[in-house]
């Protein structure tokens, strides 16, 4: 958000947190979020790149009304020319270091630590970034010269082809380097190695293939509809570009506000009744509605951060502890409808399915996972002794009458695809909607500057992923060229297999090795990317096994998103803990340990045909049933993670209450039962334990 549409004015009626607690939430979201531009532009230079983004978001809402003739394959071959010199001019290739005694400003030496060296990025791009940005067009629009005979040459490309696609190959890699880092290029060039090296593997290897040559795999990444121009840039291009313009929309037209004042009037409760659990418990749901804003979790927790820290810390919570509830909260976002993160609409596609058919999906899912950061959130609380804190705020029906429309686009997204009107225009509807709403609030009318900065945001918000999107069409192209797949699925099945061939421990053997897969890469690249390369190597597996496209693909994306709060390179955890000031490393663990149900629920979708339920398919009575039970597998784990039951749970009783829900999440009667009834012991021994303690501290203080 802006800084000017962050809570805490008179009019929200949240008191504001002191300027020197306010922290740099924009160099912070440079430095550790994948999904925000890492330049601040300025000048000539600046206004010129936010016209640009602005022209290109026109043109991707008027495609969606006028689509081009030529066909998607053209549309994004434009798009692609379009975004990646903006790559190029918004990120850094690096940075320059100097003494915080040469610093310009006392901004950015304060940004430092005292004694440390002080990292001032160069906000304008210079010359070798306008070089690549022009080199980029030059490559990227070579192909509409004349697209026809482009399209015929790919079994016989020419040599500038090649020479094109090579260039343009390391273009895209250069601007995924920018964006996320050296490790999604490096896994891109090794398929590209295994593409080109493969065939000199001994035959008798399970990876080993023909080998293809330069004039086969190029073609196959540059004129092709599996490699750059594939699927994953589609999305991109289509659904996720929309939504970031949709999202700057309303974060202009004040909804980010209006969500996190909400959240602090409907939790805080009356003056002198505030509860010590309330400022968790309004992290948390002010973490879900931000979400809807930002769609991405590090940026929720920072964002988010910037204004709850103050109130945490005086509610007693320490610095870890508070980093844990604000990455916690924020990475729900990406799990949560109805935006999503950017990979759902990548499995709406891959299942040639709606997106509401994903948003259903996720429902379920998303209310567990708040259920079980709430809990963890609320023992933590107990255990700790949080202190009530007085903060001023308005009525939340007030706020509710006088903000409220702000929630209708959002509504207004699910019901036009309920509609059967398409997921790209109904996020086109409701982004006009909510531009004609934010003239209802005099501070945050859509003026022709304002609406020029949200067009232009919504642009930029979106390079990140185009670049992930683009690179990875590198993998999927491999992939697709050489089987590999399929292969590595035999792999995995073939290892499982190892330990025992009962297909049950098969598959719960297979999801673990899948899971640990997802959550390693993740801990490398993008959620988006990681979800990408997992769905075409590992997806295949589990479906062999017998697992449902559907539940298979979400269990991905779910350790997917997890690996954002996974030790020990958690972005979000790592990005809550520069805004209170926290130990990286013990921030990670806080927030693992509060997100831990999410982290096992997945295995509920593959394990049983019950684990469908959860992703709301099959009849309402055991979708009813299936989520009651899981509701309490994850207050179990919340309990044993928390060590808290009705007080404090020893280790016998945290032992009980984890080995319970893991058999409730099998879903299955005669697992299910079987874990109420260790539930029911765990109970019970807690209370007999404090029973008879009790009686002891009462006669020992008579005594006394």
């Amino acid at each position: 958000m802006a800084e000017r549409d962050r809570p805490g004015s008179t009019q929200a009626g949240a008191t504001p947190p002191d300027a020197t607690d306010r922290p740099d939430v924009d160099q912070i979201l440079a430095e550790y979020d994948e999904e925000r531009p890492a330049r601040r532009l300025s000048g000539r230079t600046g206004f010129a790149v936010t016209v640009i983004c602005a022209l290109v978001s026109l043109f991707v809402l008027y495609t969606i009304f006028f689509p081009l003739a030529r066909g998607t394959q053209y549309y994004l071959v434009i798009f692609l020319a379009a975004v990646l010199p903006l790559t190029f001019l918004c990120y850094r290739s690096g940075f320059t270091w100097r003494r915080k005694a040469d610093e310009g400003s006392a901004a950015d030496a304060g940004s430092s630590r005292p004694g440390e060296a002080s990292v001032r990025p160069r906000d304008n791009p210079g010359l070798l970034d306008w070089a690549l940005a022009v080199l980029s067009i030059v490559v990227a629009v070579y192909p509409l010269l004349d697209f026809d005979a482009f399209l015929e040459r790919r079994q016989i490309p020419t040599t500038l082809d090649l020479v094109a696609g090579l260039v343009l190959t390391v273009l895209i890699l250069e601007a995924c380097r920018r964006t996320t880092g050296w490790w999604l290029p490096a896994i891109c060039l090794a398929f590209f190695g295994y593409a080109y090296y493969g065939g000199y593997l001994p035959v008798d290897w399970s990876l080993a293939h023909v080998g293809f040559n330069i004039d086969e795999i190029v073609p196959q990444l540059f004129m092709g509809t599996s490699g750059f121009f594939g699927t994953p840039l589609g999305v991109a291009a289509t659904y996720i570009v929309l939504f970031t313009i949709y999202g700057a929309v309303l974060d202009m037209s004040g909804a980010g506000k209006f969500f996190i004042d909400l959240s602090f009037a409907a939790f805080q409760g009356r003056r002198g009744r505030q509860s010590p659990t309330a400022p968790g418990r309004t992290v948390t749901l002010a973490g879900f509605l931000l979400g809807t804003v930002s769609g991405s979790g590090t940026a929720t927790a920072v964002s988010l951060g910037s204004v709850a820290w103050p109130i945490l810390r005086r509610a007693g919570y320490g610095k870890e502890q508070g980093g844990g509830v604000l990455a916690a909260a924020g990475i729900g976002a990406i799990l949560s409808p109805p935006t999503l993160g950017a990979a759902a609409f990548i499995i709406a596609e891959l299942l040639r399915t709606s997106y509401l058919t994903v948003l259903v999906y996720a429902i379920i899912p998303t209310i567990l996972y708040y259920v079980g950061i709430i809990l963890a959130i609320e023992i933590d609380a107990r255990r700790h002794g949080a202190q009530a804190v007085e903060i001023a705020h308005g009525s939340a029906l007030r706020l509710l009458l006088r903000f409220g429309y702000h929630f209708l686009s959002l509504f207004l997204i699910v019901a036009f695809m309920a509609a059967d009107i398409p997921p790209f225009r109904a996020v086109v509807y409701a982004t006009i909607m909510q531009f004609l709403f934010s003239f209802l609030d005099r501070e945050h009318r859509m003026m022709p500057g304002r609406l020029l900065e949200a067009l232009a945001t919504g642009v930029r918000s979106v390079l990140p992923v185009a670049a992930v999107c683009a690179a990875a069409g590198i993998i999927v192209a491999v992939v697709t060229l050489t089987g590999l797949g399929l292969n590595l699925a035999g792999i995995i099945i073939d290892t499982a297999q190892v330990v025992s061939d009962h297909p049950t421990l098969v598959l719960v053997l297979t999801a673990v090795f899948a899971a640990v897969a997802v959550a390693v890469l993740g801990l490398a690249v993008p959620v988006t990317a990681s979800f990408i390369i997992a769905s075409v190597i590992i997806t295949p597996a589990l479906v062999e096994l017998g697992v449902s496209r559907p539940e298979a693909y979400m269990f991905v994306f779910y350790y997917a998103v997890l690996s954002e709060v996974s030790p020990p390179t958690a972005l979000a955890a790592v990005a809550a803990a520069a805004i209170t000031g926290g130990n990286a490393i013990r921030t990670m663990w806080a927030t693992w340990r509060y997100s831990l149900p999410a982290f096992l629920v997945p295995f509920a979708f593959v394990l049983t045909e019950n684990g469908s339920a959860l992703l709301a398919q099959g009849p309402l009575p055991r979708i009813l049933l299936v989520t009651l039970v899981s509701i309490l597998a994850v207050a179990a784990l919340a309990a044993a993670a928390g060590g808290w039951i009705l007080g404090p749970a020893n280790a016998a009783e945290r032992v009980l209450a984890f080995a319970g829900a893991l058999l409730l999440l099998y879903l299955e009667p005669l697992t299910v039962g079987l874990g109420v009834a260790l539930l029911v012991v765990a109970v019970a021994v807690h209370l007999l334990r404090r029973r008879i303690r009790t009686p002891v501290a009462d006669s020992q203080g008579s005594t006394t």
